[in-house]
């Protein structure tokens, strides 16, 4: 069974760090494209960012400058780097990836930023 498993959330100060993790499992194949999203109380799930295929990274506006996504090819394993983290980074992060046409996504892991 493909899966997405996500850890490394908490609650941090604003301006501190985290980082999270995204490993594939279940998949002889590597994942496409991979990335990162969130979804905070009463908002839309939102792209954060990704890393293609070719190994292109995006990113959202909010976060440029603060947040890294990187990738481990041999272990299939996505993160997100944050950095001066702020209260408006508190949502639930989800990691997300393609294969064969077909969208996956984790299970969320709650981010939460205190002023």
């Amino acid at each position: 069974q493909v899966q997405l498993v996500e850890s490394g959330g908490g609650l941090v100060q604003a301006g501190g760090s985290l980082k999270l993790s995204c490993a594939a499992t279940g998949s002889y194949y590597r994942f496409h494209a991979m990335a990162w999203y969130r979804q905070a109380p009463g908002k839309q799930r939102e792209l954060v960012g990704e890393v293609t295929s070719d190994g292109g990274k995006n990113y959202a506006d909010s976060v440029k400058g603060r947040f890294t996504i990187s990738r481990d090819n041999i272990d299939d394993t996505v993160y997100l780097q944050m950095n001066n983290l702020k209260p408006e980074d508190t949502a639930v992060y989800y990691c997300n990836g393609w294969l064969f046409e077909k969208q996956y996504w984790g299970q969320g892991t709650q981010v939460t930023v205190s002023s």
